[in-house]
């Protein structure tokens, strides 16, 4: 069964010179419980995408339907914080589902233990590190229980510990059946997760299959560096 279907979607926006297309008769649909890598160079359109997909832009052609919302998680995660405190932050999704008292603080508890942020409920949430606040982001959808997670760019600013945590966490919504996608340029730190990889290319899209078929192809002349690109030597190590 489908978790989101996308079908002929454009948006165009109005600038100063006329319009500009973000995103041009782009289709596709991906099955509950998949996890999707959506390639492709700052500009491609992939945030503009997810934006329609999570209602937060209205498309000018096409439509978008899903199993149910979907939640996004920002590349700045801080812009997401409302709370003073993970416990706090956690809480605003539930209430606002006009849960009782008792099943909020259920759904909050559970949320955090499942994101590894338990014994940091009460820690002033400014203060938690990029990965930690990328985890709060996911505790809040799973608060609701939203089975559509989207991540835009959730590797920005990470060091190795980070990007491995934020690698666990998906692992684990992926186990639990929830519908997984991830926009990024840097294929090498989650290609290997994936069920399917999509590309964006100014706006359209240019490729769509599976992991290994994607690394086939001309990734760079979509301005995406092939994540198998190999380092024998020093002089190997720039771009």
């Amino acid at each position: 069964m489908s978790a989101i279907t996308v079908d002929r979607v454009t948006k165009t926006f109005a600038t100063p010179d006329g319009k500009k297309t973000a995103v041009r008769d782009v289709s596709f649909s991906l099955d509950e419980g998949s996890l999707t890598v959506i390639g492709g160079e700052n500009g491609s359109g992939k945030s503009v995408l997810m934006s329609i997909i999570a209602g937060l832009e209205t498309a000018t052609a096409g439509t978008v339907s899903a199993c149910g919302k979907a939640g996004l998680v920002f590349q700045e995660a801080d812009t997401q914080i409302l709370g003073e405190t993970p416990r706090e932050d956690v809480s605003f999704g539930p209430k606002n589902q006009k849960k009782s008292k008792e099943a909020v603080a259920q759904a909050v508890q559970s949320a955090l233990e499942q994101v590894g942020l338990t014994a940091k409920a009460d820690f002033p949430a400014r203060f938690l590190s990029g990965g930690e606040k990328r985890r709060l982001a996911v505790a809040c959808m799973l608060a609701m229980d939203l089975p559509i997670i989207i991540f835009d760019e959730p590797y920005a600013n990470l060091d190795v510990g980070g990007v491995r945590q934020v690698n666990a966490l998906i692992r684990q919504l992926k186990a639990q059946h929830k519908t997984v996608v991830i926009l990024t340029h840097e294929l090498e730190k989650c290609l290997g997760l994936a069920d399917r990889f999509i590309v964006l290319f100014r706006g359209e899209k240019v490729f769509d299959g599976s992991p290994q078929e994607g690394l086939a192809q001309p990734l760079e002349q979509w301005n995406i560096r092939n994540p198998l690109a190999r380092y024998d030597s020093v002089a190997d190590l720039v771009w």
